[in-house]
């Protein structure tokens, strides 16, 4: 595992690295609690965070709490916080600020792998859990809920004129793939759709045969020429159905940020240029303007 140590003393960073180092985890540490804390934001791979309480310039109590926040974002983090004062109200104060576990300083190593094996189970059913909430069960790719949170994230980041587009994909004719060839044949023509927009920035299936892409740091010309690659690759796309081969065409939907805009406009502005790519034709990109009205790529 990858782990992060976060401790005054130098000394008690090596020894504590020893005793975990040995049996394969990656060490990180750091005497300067507020590095620490922008290690772990920028390390997501991170799943263990061993503080002592008296850290500075954040205590450790301040970076168990941020640490806490910050694995909301980022994905699982066990936090085990040490201190020399063992005692009622340190614990109590510890498990209040965020912390899963707490252990005397200096720890023993049997004892200090006993935890680390216990966070390693943990993490690891807590990942499992996350994939199992956030993802699509038939194709792997983020579920509605998943993607609008990671659409929203993105917009924080990106969220100025032209900074952030969103590409609406539905899969043309698909009830007849269905009838003809089965569901077994449409699941596979759905998750192939799927694979190929999950190359690109932020995908989801939304539902059905819809499909949704987020483009962080994309405006609208590039959004719409990647929207065309896309459309060009599913219609390259050979489903095998016993002996006979399916091909399939999708139609896109394209919207851009602007000043004042939200996730679901963005998104909304794109289901309204879909909606005008099916009526128009299908198999084809169309774009929306400012005003929201489609103009066909």
């Amino acid at each position: 595992m990858q782990i992060v140590i976060v401790d005054s003393s130098r000394v008690v960073l090596q020894i504590i690295a020893s005793l975990i180092e040995p049996r394969g985890h990656a060490v990180h540490a750091f005497t300067d609690s507020v590095q620490a804390l922008a290690f772990l934001r920028s390390a997501p791979e991170v799943r263990v965070l061993i503080t002592s309480l008296e850290v500075r310039p954040l205590c450790g109590l301040e970076l168990c709490w941020s640490a806490r926040l910050l694995a909301e974002e980022r994905g699982p983090l066990h936090v085990i916080t040490m201190s020399s004062a063992r005692n009622v109200r340190s614990l109590a104060e510890a498990l209040d600020s965020g912390a899963d576990d707490f252990i005397e300083k200096p720890p023993s190593a049997e004892e200090l792998n006993a935890r680390l094996r216990a966070a390693e189970r943990l993490t690891t059913m807590q990942e499992e859990l996350i994939r199992l909430a956030e993802t699509d069960p038939l194709t792997g790719a983020l579920n509605r809920r998943a993607f609008f949170n990671r659409a929203r994230l993105a917009a924080e980041q990106n969220g100025r004129e032209g900074g952030v587009s969103a590409i609406l994909a539905d899969i043309d004719h698909f009830k007849r793939i269905n009838d003809q060839y089965g569901h077994d044949v449409g699941d596979r023509a759905i998750t192939a759709v799927a694979d190929l927009i999950a190359q690109e920035g932020i995908g989801g299936r939304l539902g059905g045969e819809e499909f949704a892409l987020v483009l962080p740091g994309c405006g609208i010309a590039g959004a719409t020429a990647q929207a065309e690659r896309l459309r060009a690759g599913v219609q390259d796309l050979r489903i095998r159905a016993g002996n006979a081969t399916v091909s399939m065409t999708c139609s896109f939907g394209v919207s851009s940020w602007t000043n004042g805009d939200s996730v679901e406009a963005l998104v909304k502005r794109a289901d309204v240029a879909l909606y005008a790519a099916k009526t128009s034709g299908r198999n084809r990109v169309v774009a929306s303007s400012r005003d929201t009205m489609p103009v066909v790529a």
